[in-house]
């Protein structure tokens, strides 16, 4: 059976068409109720119950649920719970659901497929009796809930059609929208509200703080704190008239009543300042932005606003502080920003937020402020009965709406993560905040894996070019197991004709490819992840342990696949010819940098590993300088490598990590490898091959730094990346080696992010990479934990016909795609990388406290931002305003004799607090310049001499210790 519907639509030349639609209904779908004697069911079709249990006391009989779409889309965290089963979820939702919200339609379908939940899915919309035809003016919402209220009729009496006086299942219908409640019952159908039923479910404490609190955010008939937004239509109007501007809101991490936006056709994010100007935006969120007329610009405030423990209180008495400092300036100045306001939400990217519960002060109040573990997101409002018991735990909490009389974003309890400073807690909420993937592997993903005692098949070496009589070793950093690339290098015989000597170098990288094929469960397990992210004491891979750790890890001594890119180099590093094939490698030596190192300067070592090092190393020192002859940038970052406790994963100490010429080694033939790839692809693939670019930095994102740089006497020149470098080279202290590593750490913060694009969504000269100064750049080198070298490798072998050209490949909606998501996986995962370095110096710092060398990154108004090299820590030393004055031209605190400044060196005192459980954060606290009434001095030293006190602070850190604990004993024998 089936209906048909046919209409005239006139196209854009004038002609008119007819169409008709075919749409086809049966009378054979099954209820999927075991209480139903009519459905010719077969065992393994039942999924309701016949007699299902009833935890509902306003509904004394036994019932199946029937929800309508709101309902899933704003209470899916309850409906995860097992309290909620025997559901009737019906096609005409499954569909609503999965055009309004695609990660909320994957939940549902997870609890669909969850046998134990008892949730059925029906295909209403094909079942002769349920399908209803949308009434001519009738809108598309009401034919909907019309739809859900026939298949609840139509379930109700089919169920009891053969169970005339007996028990059977009844229906309810949940549904919150009061218009279609009182049609329901009118119609005789059973219904109920989601928050009256779930509060009157027993047996499941919690259950009834997960009810989403759902308000109408512009609904406020007094008190309005905040301006109400524009309407959809509204901002439309708006933004298509030029009005409008739509932007991605990024609040601030130092000022909560700060934010920027970014918008095309701005050289600079639109400033958004105070509760007006933010107007309940929540970071992330896509917002449409009214733009004040330019007088009233502003510049970004230099304050930092420090976080507190309790309820700040009234937000425009906070507001106040920052309204003194947030004065329009002169339109000259070179920090002016253009300046606006959000005047309404385009689309909430709202999510699932951890952090702890600030419990109310009232006993018995059930209303509480959560803090999120994120400082740029809000404190949200909850409602819990059991806040005693959340008050130690890590908690998960979502957002469901922003009234506009209210100071935070209402919300509710998900789920409790475990105890606050529980190291699997900390390291879940690290993984839930950055939105890493790290849930088991499924049953799905882990089929598509060989073997454990997989070995490479015959027929799979006569494909490839056999190297395994080569001398290939790989580098690595100590601990590595995803070993991804390694090397080699070879004299070739005879000369170039300029007479030089000529090598092969090859650089051999894991053939992931051969796993993971394209579109299989572990192709797209793979695609989603994009990136293997690395904590302090933990790694989540990208693929599955036997891939990263064995099968595709080029361990030394074990036969592997590779996939080769071999040159012809000649003695001044130039290269002659390069090609690429399959191949099949046995690593001699899986070494480490350090390792490699002393192979390369023990001059008593002839054998074939040390003199293919050597090679390498003499090359890559070569190839290096042709790069920073073109203007490759070398820029820095704090980095640091932990020592952690072999059995409880704790840190123990910490210490910068050491670069050696084997790092840059590696890294050259790495750089030279994804060069080489990106030329070939584009010549085979102009269109769609991934490549990876570097936007050259707007010139206002130096203002800063360059002004800094003129304080310490350095005119840099920023107009090219060859000229930067220039400078940077020439920026140098005597007797101070650091100052030049922390002129590099600041570049570094003035870049825009590289990116992965498709060659044909930009133009040739776009492609440029600015901090590599190469005009091509892609990823090659790393396909066990990046996603995007494994889509390289596949472009790679279709240019070398050694693999097919998958459809996918050539997709360019699909590629786009791909290309954002890498991109978001990458930044968060380096953000989680950061992440848990935080976690760890805090782990580190309890009950410790050091005395340390730190140096200026820059100057607030009322704080410095402190950077410790020895622990690669940054963060604010609070100074009072009572006693330092701040320029706010040049960026200078000034208290009597004592001018602080950008690149200052400093000694400070480091402590933890913990106070706030939230944010436990390191203090620090001044020493040095001693500032009297301010300056922290250390107990040891107090009664010391200003000379020996001077004396002191010379002294190295380790050697300052054991001076320390002599006096401290010589102390001891004088009062005995």
């Amino acid at each position: 059976m089936w209906t048909t519907k046919t209409f005239l639509t006139k196209t854009k030349r004038g002609n008119i068409l007819k169409i008709v639609r075919e749409h086809y209904l049966r009378d054979d779908l099954l209820c999927g109720s075991a209480a139903c004697s009519i459905c010719p069911h077969k065992d393994d079709e039942f999924v309701l119950d016949s007699t299902p249990e009833c935890h509902c006391a306003l509904f004394d009989y036994p019932h199946y649920l029937i929800l309508d779409t709101n309902v899933v889309l704003h209470q899916i965290d309850v409906l995860e719970e097992d309290a909620i089963i025997n559901v009737i979820i019906l096609q005409t939702v499954l569909e609503e659901v999965k055009h309004q919200n695609t990660a909320i339609f994957q939940r549902l379908l997870e609890i669909i497929g969850n046998k134990k939940r008892k949730f059925y899915s029906f295909v209403n919309e094909h079942h002769k009796d349920t399908y209803v035809e949308r009434k001519p003016g009738e809108k598309a919402n009401d034919r909907n809930d019309r739809a859900i209220r026939k298949a609840a009729q139509w379930y109700a009496s089919h169920i009891s059609a053969n169970n005339v006086g007996g028990q059977f299942p009844r229906i309810i219908l949940l549904t919150d929208d009061e218009n279609n409640r009182k049609i329901a019952q009118e119609e005789g159908i059973v219904c109920c509200s989601v928050k009256d039923y779930i509060e009157n479910v027993s047996g499941f404490p919690g259950l009834v703080d997960k009810l989403s609190k759902n308000v109408i955010p512009e609904s406020c008939s007094k008190d309005a704190l905040y301006p109400a937004h524009l309407t959809p239509s509204q901002v439309h109007t708006g933004i298509r008239s030029g009005k409008l501007h739509q932007g991605t809101f990024h609040a601030s991490r130092d000022n909560f009543l700060e934010g920027t936006a970014n918008v095309n056709g701005f050289e600079k994010p639109i400033l958004l300042q105070g509760h007006i100007g933010i107007n309940r935006a929540v970071d992330g969120d896509i917002v449409a932005i009214e733009l004040f007329p330019e007088e009233d610009w502003r510049r970004p405030s230099d304050i930092v606003l420090e976080d507190k423990a309790e309820d700040p209180g009234d937000l425009l008495e906070e507001e106040s502080t920052l309204l003194n400092v947030m004065k329009p300036v002169d339109n000259k100045d070179d920090e002016i920003t253009p300046t606006g306001k959000v005047v309404g939400i385009i689309r909430r990217k709202w999510r699932q937020y951890c952090g702890i519960l600030m419990p109310s002060k009232f006993p018995g109040a059930t209303r509480h402020l959560f803090t999120p573990a994120e400082k740029r997101i809000p404190r949200v409002r909850i409602e819990s009965r059991q806040s005693e018991i959340l008050a130690s735990q890590r908690i998960l909490v979502a957002l469901d709406s922003w009234p506009r009389n209210s100071r935070y974003p209402l919300g509710h309890f998900v789920r409790a993560l475990g105890p606050i400073g529980d190291k699997d807690a900390e390291n879940e909420v690290i993984l839930l905040e950055h939105d890493v993937p790290h849930a088991r592997f499924s049953e799905a993903v882990l089929a598509c894996l060989p073997p454990d005692d997989w070995t490479i098949p015959p027929e799979e070496i006569k494909k490839r070019v056999d190297l395994r009589s080569i001398t290939i070793c790989s580098v690595d950093p100590p601990g590595c197991t995803d070993i991804d690339d390694a090397l080699h290098a070879r004299p070739l015989p005879g000369t170039t004709s300029d007479g030089l000597k000529r090598y092969e170098v090859g650089v051999h990288i894991a053939d992931v490819t051969y796993f993971v094929r394209p579109d299989t469960a572990l192709d797209k397990e793979a695609a989603s992840r994009s990136t293997t992210v690395y904590l302090v004491d933990r790694r989540i891979d990208m693929v599955p342990e036997l891939l990263s750790s064995n099968l595709c890890s080029l361990r030394g001594g074990e036969e592997r696949l590779a996939f080769s890119c071999v040159w012809e180099i000649d003695e001044n590093a130039n290269v002659l010819a390069t090609k690429f094939h399959k191949s099949v490698i046995k690593s001699k030596a899986a070494m480490t940098y350090e390792e490699a190192q002393i192979a390369i300067d023990d001059e008593s070592r002839k054998d074939d590993i040390a003199n293919s090092l050597r090679t390498l190393n003499a090359l890559a020192k070569k190839l290096k300088r042709k790069r920073l002859d073109n203007g490759a940038l070398l820029l820095a970052s704090p980095e640091i490598r932990f020592q952690v406790d072999s059995e409880t994963h704790d840190p123990v100490e910490v210490q910068a990590k050491k670069i050696m010429d084997t790092n840059s080694m590696v890294e050259e033939f790495m750089l030279l490898a994804n060069v080489s790839v990106a030329e070939k692809l584009c010549q085979e693939f102009p269109q769609c091959a991934l490549l990876r670019r570097h936007p050259p930095p707007p010139p206002a994102n130096f203002h800063t730094f360059l002004k800094a740089a003129r304080q310490q006497g350095f005119e840099l020149d920023v107009s090219t990346n060859k000229s930067f470098s220039k400078s940077l080279d020439e920026a140098v202290i005597p007797g101070r080696p650091f100052f030049n590593t922390l002129l590099r750490i600041m570049a570094t913060r003035c870049m825009q992010q590289a990116v992965y694009f498709t060659s044909g969504t930009k133009t040739q000269d776009e492609y440029y990479h600015y901090g590599l100064a190469c005009p091509i750049y892609t990823h090659f080198t790393s396909p066990i934990r990046r996603y995007a070298d494994v889509i390289v490798h596949r472009l790679l072998a279709a240019c070398v016909g050694a693999d097919v050209t998958h459809a996918s490949l050539l997709d360019g909606r699909r590629a786009d795609s791909t290309c954002d998501n890498l991109n978001y996986r990458h930044r968060q995962a380096q953000y989680a990388g950061r992440a848990s370095v935080a976690l760890n110096t805090h782990i580190l710092f309890k009950n410790r406290v050091e005395i340390e060398s730190a140096v200026v990154l820059s100057v607030k108004r009322n704080a410095l931002q402190v950077l410790i090299p020895k622990y690669g820590l940054e963060g604010p030393l609070y100074l009072p305003a009572d006693m330092f004055t701040y320029n706010e031209e040049e960026h200078l605190q000034i208290c009597g004799d004592v001018t602080l400044k950008t690149f200052d060196e400093l000694t400070v005192r480091l402590s933890l607090d913990s106070t706030n459980l939230q944010h436990r954060k390191l203090v620090f606290q001044l020493v040095k310049p001693h500032v009297p009434g301010f300056s922290f001095v250390p107990e040891e030293t107090e009664k010391t001499s200003k000379e020996e006190q001077m004396q002191v602070d010379e002294i190295p850190q380790k050697k300052r210790k054991d001076e320390d604990k002599h006096k401290s004993s010589k102390k001891k024998s004088k009062k005995k």
